[in-house]
C-alpha cells in the first residue's frame, strides 16, 4: 500500500514515514501544498496524510480540489489545528478522519489502518495477503508455500502485493512503475522485467503453483496451476 505524506515539517514528515514502513506500507513525502495536490491526482496512493498549514496552498484548499476531481483515495488530516471550527471544516471539505498533533503513533496507526479497511485495502501486521498457496506477511516482507519461505526485498515485496492483491487481473507495467517506484521515478519498463524475472526465481524456490504470466504487450498477472 502507497500512502502520500504532505507535510511541511520535513522532521515529522520523516517520523511519520518511518512508523508507517515499520508497518510494511511504502510512502512518499511532499512539503509543499501544491505539489501535494499534483501527487494526490496521480490516482497512485492509497491514503494520502495531510497537513493545513502548508506553503503553496493550505490542506482544506488542497482537499477541496482534490475532491473535485472525483477522487475518493481516503484522506487523513493531521494537523496542529484542533478548534472545532477547524475540524468541521476538514471534514466538510472532504477529509475521512482528523487527528490532531501531538499524537500517539499507535492511534496514527488505527487510523491509518481503520480508513484502509473502509476502502478495502488493509494492511496490517497481523494479516498476511494470499493467492493460492502464498501468503505474503506486511511488516516481515516474507513470502510463503507451505513450510518454505524467503524474504523479499522491499521493491519485490512491493510489487508482489500489488500482484497479489490484483489476483487473476492484469497489472500494467505503468501500473507496476507507478506503484512500486512512484509518480516522480526514472523507473522504465526493463527495471520491471527485472524484478518480475526475480520473483519467479522465488516463486520456483518456493515449489509454488502461482506462476507470474506475462501478458504480451500490457503486463503481468498471477495464476494458479492446478
Amino acid at each position: 500500500m502507497r500512502i502520500l505524506i504532505v507535510e511541511d515539517e520535513q522532521r515529522l514528515a520523516r517520523t511519520v514515514s518511518d512508523l508507517l514502513r515499520s508497518q510494511g506500507y511504502t510512502t512518499d513525502i511532499c512539503h509543499d501544498g501544491q505539489q501535494g495536490l499534483d501527487d494526490a491526482c496521480s490516482g497512485i496512493y492509497d491514503l494520502i496524510i495531510l497537513d493545513v498549514m502548508l506553503p503553496g496552498l493550505d490542506g482544506f484548499s488542497l482537499l477541496r480540489q482534490l475532491r473535485s476531481t472525483g477522487s475518493t483515495v481516503p484522506v487523513l488530516m493531521l494537523t496542529a489545528r484542533g478548534d472545532v471550527t477547524d475540524r468541521v471544516e476538514g471534514l466538510n471539505s472532504g477529509a475521512d478522519y482528523y487527528l490532531t498533533k501531538p499524537f500517539e503513533s499507535q492511534e496514527l496507526l488505527a487510523c491509518v489502518r481503520l480508513l484502509l479497511r473502509r476502502s478495502g485495502g488493509d494492511l496490517r501486521m497481523d494479516d498476511g495477503i494470499t493467492c493460492g498457496d502464498l501468503r505474503l506477511e506486511p511488516g516481515t516482507f516474507l513470502l510463503s508455500c507451505g513450510q518454505r519461505s524467503v524474504r523479499l526485498s522491499r521493491r519485490e515485496y512491493d510489487m508482489m502485493e500489488v500482484l497479489m492483491r490484483n489476483s487473476r487481473i492484469i497489472v500494467t507495467k505503468e501500473q507496476l512503475l507507478l506503484k512500486v517506484w512512484g509518480y516522480d521515478s526514472q523507473a522504465e519498463d526493463n527495471n520491471v522485467e527485472v524484478y518480475i524475472s526475480f520473483l519467479r526465481r522465488k516463486l520456483t524456490h518456493l515449489h509454488s503453483q502461482v506462476k507470474i504470466r506475462t501478458v504480451r504487450l500490457v503486463g503481468y498477472c498471477l495464476e494458479v496451476e492446478a
